[in-house]
C-alpha cells in the first residue's frame, strides 16, 4: 500500500495544536441536519428503498453544481483580476491561456524526445510481533524508454537482545501502557514504522530524480519539499539529508515539476474549477504552507536553524499553481520553480491531455504502474510468506487482511 493513501488525519510528528473543535451548529450548517438525527437510525433509509436514495442524490448533484457554476463565475471577475495584483503576490502570478501549438511544442521538443523523466515510489510494509519489514521501491521512466528501478528493505526486530532480558522489556512495556495512552504520545517503534513508510520513501523519489536522472526535467509525484522531510519524520540525520537534497533540486537544479494525487488546497481548486480548458494559474509561493511546518513543529536548536535558512533560501521559489486540461476532468495543483513555472505548467498540461479522462500527467501514472508491478503488495508478500513457511510458520504471522480470498 502507497503510504500517501493512508488517511490524512492521522497523528503527524511535529503538531502541536489540538484538533479543532466541531460544534453542532458547524455540523448542521455543513450537512443540512443536525448530527441528533443522523445518529436516529429511525431517519435513516432501508437498505431496499434505494429509489429514495437515487432521488436525493440527483437533488443534492444538481444543487451542489448550481451553486458551484454561480461561484465559478464570481471567482472569475473578481478572484482571477487579485491573483496578480495583491501585495503579496509572487513574482510571475497570474492566470494564462495554453494554445494547441503551446502543447503540441511541448510533448514533441520534451515529453516524447526524453526530455524529462518522471518518478514514484511505493512501499509495502509487513509488520509482526518478530519482525516488521518495509520493502521502499523507486522507479525513473520516460516516453524515451529509459527506466530504473531501486528497492530497499528494512528489517526491525523490536526485541533485539542487546544483553537485556527480553522478560524485563515486555513488562517494562506493560508498565508503561499508560503514558503510551496518552494524547500525541506515540513510541519510538511507531515513530521508527512512520520513518520507514513515508521518510524513506519520500527521500528516495527525490535523491533518484535528482541523483539518477539525467533528463534536463523532472517530474515528481506530491510535493516537492513534502512534510515528512520538512520534519524528518523525527530522525534528525534525515532531516539534514533532505534539506540538503532538497536545497540542490530547487535552488540549484530548478527545472521540476510536481503534481500531487489528493490535494486538500480547496483555495487552489475553487480556483482551478473557474479555470477554462487548457487555463493555468500561478496563485502563491510555498511561504504560507512551509512557515508553520517549521514554526509549531519539534525542532529544536541547531536543527531548526538549519530549518529556517532552507525555508529562508527555497520557500519562495516554490511557486504553487493550478491548470485544468479539459471541461470534463478536474483541476489540478502543481508546483514548479518560480524561473519556469509557466513551462512546469505546459509539460504538466501537455502530459495530463494524454489522458482525456484523467487530467493526470500520464508519465507519473507510468511510474506508478511500474512501480508497483515491480515491487508491488502481491509480489512481497509470496515472498515474505516463503521464508516463513520454510520455518513451518506460513500463516502465523499473517493478519486478516492478507490471508482474505478477494
Amino acid at each position: 500500500m502507497d503510504p500517501r493513501d493512508n488517511n490524512p488525519t492521522r497523528t503527524l510528528p511535529g503538531l502541536l495544536d489540538p484538533p479543532e473543535v466541531i460544534e453542532g451548529d458547524d455540523f448542521l450548517a455543513g450537512y443540512g441536519e443536525s448530527l441528533e438525527d443522523t445518529l436516529n437510525l429511525d431517519s435513516w433509509t432501508r437498505g431496499e428503498d434505494l429509489i429514495e436514495l437515487f432521488e436525493r442524490l440527483d437533488q443534492e448533484v444538481n444543487q451542489a453544481l448550481e451553486q458551484e457554476d454561480a461561484i465559478s463565475k464570481q471567482v472569475r471577475e473578481v478572484v482571477f483580476n487579485q491573483i496578480t495584483g495583491r501585495p503579496n503576490a509572487p513574482k510571475g502570478a497570474g492566470v494564462f491561456q495554453a494554445s494547441i501549438g503551446d502543447l503540441k511544442s511541448t510533448q514533441t521538443n520534451i515529453l516524447f524526445n526524453g526530455a524529462i523523466e518522471a518518478c514514484d515510489g511505493t512501499c509495502v510494509v509487513h509488520e509482526t510481533l518478530p519482525l516488521s519489514i518495509a520493502q521502499i521501491g523507486v522507479c525513473l521512466v520516460s516516453y524515451a524508454g529509459e527506466q530504473g528501478a531501486w528497492v530497499q528493505r528494512l528489517f526491525r526486530r523490536d526485541l533485539r537482545v542487546r544483553g537485556k532480558d527480553p522478560l524485563h522489556e515486555a513488562l517494562s512495556i506493560l508498565e508503561r501502557r499508560d503514558e503510551r495512552s496518552g494524547v500525541r504520545q506515540p513510541d519510538k517503534r511507531e515513530g521508527l514504522t512512520e520513518l520507514g513508510r513515508r521518510g524513506i520513501m519520500a527521500y528516495a523519489e527525490r535523491a533518484v530524480l535528482l541523483k539518477k536522472s539525467m533528463a534536463p526535467w523532472r517530474m515528481g509525484h506530491g510535493n516537492p519539499a513534502p512534510y515528512e522531510l520538512l520534519t524528518g519524520s523525527g530522525s534528525m540525520e534525515l532531516l539534514i539529508a533532505s534539506l540538503d537534497l532538497l536545497n540542490e533540486l530547487i535552488v540549484q537544479h530548478r527545472r521540476f515539476v510536481y503534481i500531487p494525487s489528493a490535494p486538500g488546497e480547496r483555495v487552489l481548486l475553487t480556483i482551478g474549477n473557474a479555470l477554462r480548458p487548457l487555463e493555468f494559474a500561478v496563485v502563491e509561493s510555498s511561504e504560507r504552507r512551509i512557515q508553520p511546518i517549521i514554526e509549531q513543529g519539534h525542532l529544536r536548536g541547531n536543527y531548526r536553524k538549519r530549518a529556517e535558512e532552507f525555508y529562508k533560501d527555497t520557500a519562495s521559489k516554490i511557486l504553487t499553481g493550478v491548470f485544468r486540461a479539459s471541461a470534463d476532468v478536474p483541476p489540478q495543483i502543481f508546483y514548479a520553480h518560480a524561473d519556469f513555472v509557466q513551462e512546469a505548467a505546459l509539460i504538466a498540461m501537455a502530459d495530463s491531455v494524454l489522458q482525456s479522462h484523467r487530467g493526470f500527467p500520464m508519465l507519473i501514472d507510468l511510474a506508478d504502474t511500474v512501480c508497483h508491478s515491480t515491487f508491488g503488495a502481491e509480489a512481497f508478500l509470496s515472498t515474505v510468506q516463503s521464508a516463513y513457511s520454510k520455518r513451518g510458520s506460513a500463516l502465523r504471522y499473517f493478519g486478516e487482511r492478507e490471508t482474505r480470498r478477494r
